[in-house]
């Protein structure tokens, strides 16, 4: 039974990369080694905002912000013969987080900045 798992999972790997020019493992270690980096950077935020550091804070929040789409960013390099909808979701959602940076970076850090003077 395990064998038969591992070999359906190696085929459909191997459809993926052939059809698709995306490897699943390396797609698969970018998403599982930017998760504790996502965490981390939540931690950091966090502890930025107490401490007041106004730098340190736009730093961590930033990664915070493009941590989860370094995946999608993967796909959108070395993928092939993908599905236009596909793009479509990726850009969608690259869009949305850079917009939010962006709001971020325009209005929450003057906020705390003038907190971190006082």
């Amino acid at each position: 039974m395990f064998e038969y798992i591992i070999s359906h999972i190696n085929t459909i790997s191997k459809a993926a990369q052939d059809n698709y020019g995306v490897n699943p493992v390396v797609f698969l270690v970018i998403y599982l080694s930017c998760t504790p980096l996502f965490y981390y950077s939540i931690f950091q935020t966090i502890r930025a905002v107490k401490k007041k550091h106004g730098n340190k804070f736009m730093l961590w929040s930033a990664l915070f912000l493009c941590v989860p789409i370094a995946p999608l960013i993967f796909i959108l390099l070395f993928g092939k013969n993908i599905p236009w909808w596909v793009y479509g979701i990726i850009i969608i959602l690259i869009s949305q987080a850079v917009l939010s940076l962006i709001m971020k970076i325009r209005k929450k850090p003057a906020k705390y900045l003038i907190k971190l003077h006082e």
